[in-house]
């Protein structure tokens, strides 16, 4: 006798069979690991709890961070790493608006991220309740989309939106709001997860045209090769349109790693900080073959004096960057990687051109001999990102190390350069270390920060030693605000205003503290050995590297002035 027989013979009745029922809090980690995320990055607090608790009993990975703007750091860097949205969680009131520098850095860099926040429950909303925020509101400004979920049904298909608009298209940052008793609710029904489909558009033939026909037309073409390249996984393309065609390229922040920096073809970073030879061949060009990059400030100097003989061909997954600050002679706009394999670059005899911008690459190249003893922070970058290889990754903080870093070193693929661009978030550097290695275990993970951003966020190192994630900490301690000081000392007489940091702690000490290995690095005899070290530690490990805090970064463009008017020294 089967078992349902046997129940109508004890009952008389027929059994209905039992309804799987699951809360909303298991249902949001039942749908990220059907997503296939693996590992998030959060911390918990009074309105996220349920949430908490289902993932103590699901198999996603959960890191607990020290603050929550760090976790949206990682999930930043998690996200650059895999192509996939990072995650991120916090508590409603002070958690969630704790993330929203992470938040607004990933919307400026066009990162994937799904942020997922606790909210008091709906009958305490607009009720100024304990620790509610308008988070949704708040967030409007800098985020692809946001939901505030009514009801746990509704959970898992606005998760698959979620990822789905925040890893398609342009990729950028959603939120997802969550009020507590939807996450306490129980269902017994909901939707299921759906796939998204690809909407973006593909060129017109009119723009396809009007582009082969300035392509070949053209004598001094340049690729502007942006960040949205790494992004829409166009890396591989780009390098084959490269070598087939000879045409030579220039970079963006973003766009870095993209052509490695002794590609023959490749003639540098353009930019404020850029090189010399990239910033003069953009001057010279005739025609830009703008390539999932924006005209940002940063890149172009003056504007009105930016390639001032050139015409734009302007390739990217956002119509809204399209004459936005420079008119294009022929606009694209769909998938980067569709729309290079419709084009065909077939330009004309640019030999000249060619060794022109060979000439200037040469003429202008960095130099590594500075007098003295001490360290030379370019040429310590340089030597630990080579003798990394191809595995090095940079997680950079923002202020002189930053442009040193992108200066300097050399990076395999766009995703080796990790980088707070847009925004400029002080303290992205070491919670995106964190994410990165997390995202991408075999990679050499290398946290390069100065002493002001490392303050911002030195926490982590509780995270890093909780973990024992195996970051290498690269600290370049100046005692200053390094590149506020630097324009102060060019652009305000040299009235140094609250740049002094002289009463640093000891950072190896604090180091230490944490349970973390460091040492001092202060003469450049010293250099080598301890890039051996660095690379050689099984666990986190910290290099405090003092460097002269009268050192500035060179080339520099002052401010509203053209590209072509680079300062190399005072």
């Amino acid at each position: 006798m089967s078992t349902a027989q046997a129940e109508i013979a004890d009952t008389g009745i027929a059994q209905e069979p039992a309804i799987a029922t699951r809360t909303g809090a298991e249902l949001v980690v039942d749908t990220l690991e059907r997503l296939g995320v693996e590992s998030v990055f959060g911390y918990p607090g009074g309105a996220i709890m349920p949430v908490y608790d289902a993932l103590a009993r699901g198999n996603v990975k959960h890191y607990l961070v020290r603050h929550e703007q760090a976790a949206s750091f990682a999930a930043d860097a998690a996200g650059r790493m895999s192509g996939r949205a990072g995650v991120c969680i916090a508590t409603s009131g002070p958690g969630a608006t704790n993330l929203i520098t992470g938040i607004a850095n990933a919307f400026m860099d066009s990162v994937p991220m799904v942020a997922i926040t606790g909210q008091v429950p709906q009958t305490l909303m607009g009720t100024d309740a304990f620790q509610e925020i308008d988070i949704f509101g708040l967030t409007l400004p800098i985020v692809k989309h946001s939901v505030v979920i009514r009801h746990p049904q509704d959970i898992p298909a606005a998760l698959a939106e979620a990822f789905a608009i925040a890893e398609g298209g342009r990729p950028g940052p959603v939120l997802v709001d969550l009020p507590k008793d939807v996450q306490q609710a129980v269902c017994g029904q909901w939707d299921d997860v759906m796939e998204g489909d690809d909407l973006r558009p593909s060129p017109s033939p009119e723009s396809l045209e009007q582009a082969e026909k300035l392509i070949a037309g053209a004598s001094k073409p340049l690729l502007y090769i942006g960040g949205g390249v790494g992004r829409s996984n166009a890396t591989d393309l780009v390098r084959e349109i490269s070598e087939r065609t000879g045409i030579p390229a220039v970079a963006t922040l973003q766009g870095l790693g993209v052509l490695p920096a002794e590609h023959p073809n490749f003639v540098g970073m353009l930019g404020m900080h850029g090189g010399k030879a990239a910033n003069m061949a953009v001057q010279e060009s005739d025609l830009l073959i703008v390539i999932g990059a924006r005209f940002d400030d940063r890149a172009t100097g003056n504007l009105a004096s930016f390639a001032p003989n050139a015409s734009v061909v302007h390739i990217d997954t956002d119509a809204a960057e399209f004459g936005k600050l420079r008119h294009a002679h022929s606009t694209m706009c769909g998938d980067l990687k569709r729309c290079l394999r419709t084009i065909e670059f077939t330009p004309g005899d640019i030999s000249e051109w060619q060794a022109e911008t060979r000439r200037l690459k040469e003429e202008h190249a960095p130099r590594y001999d500075a007098p003295g003893n001490g360290v030379f922070a370019p040429e310590l970058l340089k030597k630990l990102s080579e003798r990394a290889g191809d595995d090095f990754v940079a997680a950079c903080d923002v202020g002189q190390h930053q442009m040193w870093v992108a200066q300097h070193c050399r990076f395999s693929r766009p995703q080796a350069h990790l980088t707070s661009g847009g925004l400029g978030a002080m303290g992205y550097g070491l919670p995106a270390a964190i994410g990165a290695k997390v995202a991408e275990p075999d990679a050499t993970v290398v946290c390069v920060s100065g002493d002001g951003s490392f303050m911002m966020n030195v926490q982590e190192l509780a995270t890093l030693r909780r973990y024992n994630i195996p970051v290498k900490i690269v600290l370049l301690d100046n005692s200053m605000l390094g590149l506020v000081r630097q324009w102060q000392e060019l652009f305000f007489e040299g009235n140094y205003s609250e740049v002094d940091l002289s009463d640093n702690p000891d950072f190896v000490e604090v180091a230490n503290a944490f349970g973390i290995e460091a040492f001092s690095v202060d003469l450049k005899s010293q250099v080598d050995d301890a890039i051996d070290r660095l690379l050689a530690a099984k666990g986190p490990i910290l290099a405090h590297v003092r460097i002269d805090p009268e050192e500035n970064v060179w080339p520099l463009v002052p401010p509203g002035k053209s590209n072509a008017e680079m300062m190399e020294s005072k």
